[in-house]
C-alpha cells in the first residue's frame, strides 16, 4: 500500500479515536521543525485531539482542518522550564511558549489542583506542572522564610516518612537542599551530608528521583556522591581551577547525573542584567507593571559580571563531558519571571558554550528525558501537541524563539489567551498615572489619631509572624518637636528563629496595602531619626518582589537628617513600589528608635 495511502488511514484512526471531528485538526505546513534533538528542513506537522498524527505529513490536507503558513518559520515542541516556583501565574509560562513547568517547590494544595486538571484534561489554558512539592529542608533552613509552613528534618531515620510524606502528597520527585549560606548577614541551617544521603535512598527505594539544590561546588560533588539524581543550581564564583571543573563534570557524567544551571537566577544573584528582554516590544508587550517591576529587581546590590565565570566555566565542562544539561530558570524570584525568563535562560546557554540546537533540547527533549515526563518534549507520531511556531531559525540564532507566532497547549491554540495578555497590558499602560508628591514632599502624617499620609494606605506595623515568626512592633505617637513634626517612637523585638527575622513600620503608597504605586517623580527619601545607636535598614519593596531592597542607617542617640537616593535601592522600580518600611533585625533583640518628617523629594 502507498505511503500516503497509509498516512490517510493513520490519521482518519486517529480522528476517530480521540472523540473529536476533522474539523479540529491542525496542520502547520512546509516548516521546519526542531523536533527536540534534530531540525529537519521542511516538514508539515498535523495534530488533533491534543496529539501529533503526524510529524512528516505528506497527504493533502484533511477536509475542514486548519492550514497554518509555515514557511520561514520553525515549529518546536512546547518548551519546558525544568526549574521554576510555580506559586502563582500559571497561564503566563504559557504565553511565552512554556507549556511544562518543572516545580521545586510550591504549595500542596496548588500542586494537588494542577495535577487534578491536568489528569481531567482541563489544563489546556495554563502550563502543565510536575512538582517537588513540599523541598526536603533542615530547620530554620532555606525554603522556610518565605511564609509557607512546611514539615522539615534533621536526622537521617526521619528520611523515609519524609519522602513518603510528599509521595503521598502527590510529590513528582523528591528536592532536597544542602544550603548553609546566607543573604546578606543571615545564614540558614541546612541538612547534614548523612541527612541528605538517606532522602536519596529514601526516594530510590520508591521510584522517585532525588534533586539537590546546592550552592557551592564543595556541596555539589557531596550531593552526586552521595548518589543525587540531578544539581538543580550551579554556583556563583571566579574562574575555577580547570582541574576542578573538568573533575566535577567527569563526576556527573560518572554518577549520570544531569545539571540545571539556572543562570536567568544567578544573574540575578550577581547583580546583572545579561539580556534585557523587555526591549523587545513583542514580549514586552505581554509583561504588566507587576511582572515588569519583578523581572527588572536584582537580588545582588552591585554588578559582579565576574561571579558568573564558574557556571560558565562549568557549564562547558559539563557539555564537554556529555552530561545532560537542562534548562531552567529558578522563576518566581527577583529578577526572572514565567515564561519570558526561559528566554534569555536559552540564550545565556548558548553564551556558556552549548550550540543553539543543544540549548534548544536542554529545554525540550533533556528536561523530559531526565524527569520522566512522557511524550512531550518531542514533535513525533503520538507526542503531546504543546507546541511553539516562531518567526526564523532558532537552531542558527537562539534568540529567535522570541519571535513567537502561536503557541498550541494540547492542540489548543493560546494566541487568543496571548491577544487577551496584550489588551489588558496596553489598558494598564495607557492608564498608569504617575503619584504626584506633596509640595513638601512630606509623606508622614502622624498624630494621636492617625497615622496618615497624603497618600495611599498609610503607615502600618509589620513584622516577620505571617511567616511563622514571633517578634513583635510597638508604635507609639511622641510630642511634636520644635518645628512642629510629630515623631513616631518604634519600639521593636526581633525575636530568633527565622534567618530573616524582622520588625518594622511601613508606608503604604498604594490604594490598598501592598498594592504598588508609581513613585517615580522621586528621587530622594529624607527622614529624621534618633534612638539607641543600633543600625537599621530602611527598605523598599518593589511590585512582585519576593524581597526587599535595604539600605542601612544608624539610629544615633540626637536627631540627624538622612538622605537616601531611590538610585541605591537596587533592582526596584520607582514606578511600581510596594512599600517603604524602616526595619530592626536580623539579628535578635530589643530596639528603639524614633522616625519623622518622611519625605520624598523630587531633587
Amino acid at each position: 500500500m502507498p505511503i500516503p495511502v497509509l498516512k490517510t488511514l493513520f490519521v482518519a484512526t486517529c480522528v476517530a479515536l480521540s472523540g473529536t471531528t476533522l474539523a479540529a485538526a491542525t496542520l502547520v505546513q512546509d516548516v521546519r521543525v526542531f523536533d527536540g534533538k534534530a531540525v529537519h528542513e521542511r516538514r508539515s506537522v498535523l495534530f488533533d485531539g491534543g496529539v501529533i498524527v503526524d510529524a512528516d505529513f505528506r497527504g493533502a490536507p484533511p477536509a475542514g482542518s486548519r492550514i497554518v503558513g509555515g514557511a520561514g518559520r520553525t515549529l518546536l515542541p512546547g518548551l519546558i522550564d525544568a526549574h521554576t516556583h510555580a506559586f502563582r501565574q500559571l497561564d503566563l509560562p504559557l504565553l511565552f511558549g512554556v507549556t511544562t513547568q518543572v516545580d521545586m517547590f510550591t504549595a500542596v494544595p496548588l500542586m494537588q489542583e494542577v495535577k487534578g486538571s491536568m489528569a481531567a484534561g482541563r489544563n489546556a489554558g495554563r502550563a502543565d506542572m510536575f512538582s517537588a512539592g513540599t523541598l526536603a529542608t533542615a530547620p530554620n533552613g532555606h525554603g522556610t522564610q518565605y511564609g509557607l509552613p512546611i514539615p522539615t528534618l534533621s536526622r537521617p531515620e526521619q528520611a523515609r516518612d519524609f519522602v513518603d510524606a510528599r509521595i503521598a502528597e502527590g510529590s513528582d520527585f523528591i528536592k532536597i537542599v544542602l544550603e548553609a549560606g546566607g543573604q546578606g548577614t543571615s545564614r540558614m541551617n541546612s541538612l547534614d551530608l548523612a541527612t541528605a544521603r538517606a532522602l536519596i535512598e529514601a526516594a530510590h527505594l520508591r521510584g522517585k528521583l532525588a534533586v539537590v539544590h546546592v550552592s557551592n561546588e564543595r556541596d555539589a560533588r557531596a550531593a552526586l556522591e552521595a548518589g543525587a539524581d540531578g544539581l538543580v543550581h550551579l554556583f556563583l564564583g571566579a574562574t575555577p581551577d580547570r582541574q576542578a571543573v573538568d573533575g566535577l563534570a567527569r563526576l556527573a557524567r560518572t554518577r549520570g547525573a544531569f545539571v540545571i544551571p539556572t543562570f536567568a537566577v544567578l544573574e540575578s544573584m550577581a547583580g546583572v542584567r545579561g539580556d534585557d528582554l523587555l526591549a523587545d516590544a513583542r514580549l514586552a508587550a505581554l509583561v504588566d507593571r507587576e511582572g515588569a517591576a519583578t523581572l527588572k529587581a536584582r537580588y545582588g546590590a552591585q554588578a559582579r559580571p565576574q561571579a558568573l565565570a564558574a557556571p560558565k566555566a562549568v557549564t562547558a565542562a559539563l557539555r564537554k563531558a556529555g552530561v545532560p544539561i537542562l534548562a531552567g530558570t529558578d522563576a518566581g524570584n527577583a529578577g526572572t519571571l514565567y515564561g519570558i525568563s526561559m528566554h534569555r535562560e536559552l540564550a545565556a546557554l548558548v553564551e556558556a558554550g552549548l550550540s543553539p540546537a543543544e540549548a534548544l533540547a536542554a529545554a525540550t527533549s533533556a528536561p523530559a528525558a531526565a524527569f520522566r515526563l512522557g511524550r512531550r518534549g518531542c514533535i513525533a507520531r503520538g507526542c503531546k501537541a504543546d507546541l511553539l511556531l516562531v518567526e526564523g531559525n532558532p537552531a542558527a540564532d537562539v534568540r529567535a524563539t522570541r519571535h513567537i507566532v502561536e503557541v498550541w497547549k494540547d492542540g489548543q491554540s493560546a494566541n487568543p489567551l496571548r491577544d487577551a495578555r496584550r489588551q489588558r497590558v496596553a489598558q494598564e499602560s495607557g492608564g498608569a498615572t504617575r503619584q504626584a508628591l506633596p509640595p513638601d514632599g512630606r509623606i508622614s502624617d502622624f498624630s494621636a489619631s492617625r497615622l496618615g499620609s497624603p497618600f495611599g494606605s498609610g503607615w502600618l506595623p509589620s513584622t516577620d509572624q505571617f511567616a511563622g515568626g514571633k517578634s513583635t512592633v510597638k508604635l507609639d505617637v511622641l510630642a511634636p518637636l520644635p518645628d512642629g513634626q510629630v515623631p513616631l517612637a518604634v519600639r521593636a523585638t526581633v525575636a530568633p528563629g527565622l534567618p530573616f527575622a524582622w520588625s518594622s513600620v511601613a508606608f503604604m503608597p498604594g490604594a490598598q496595602p501592598m498594592q504598588p504605586a508609581d513613585l517615580s517623580a522621586a528621587k530622594i527619601l529624607r527622614f529624621k531619626v534618633r534612638g539607641d545607636g543600633k543600625t537599621y535598614q530602611v527598605m523598599l519593596m518593589g511590585a512582585g518582589s519576593q524581597r526587599p531592597s535595604m539600605v542601612p542607617f544608624v539610629a544615633k542617640g540626637e536627631w540627624e537628617e538622612v538622605s537616601v537616593p531611590l538610585s541605591a535601592f537596587a533592582g526596584i522600580d520607582p514606578a511600581a513600589v510596594a512599600m517603604l518600611a524602616f526595619s530592626a533585625g536580623p539579628q535578635p533583640g530589643d530596639y528603639r528608635f524614633e522616625l519623622a518628617d518622611v519625605r520624598l523629594l523630587e531633587q
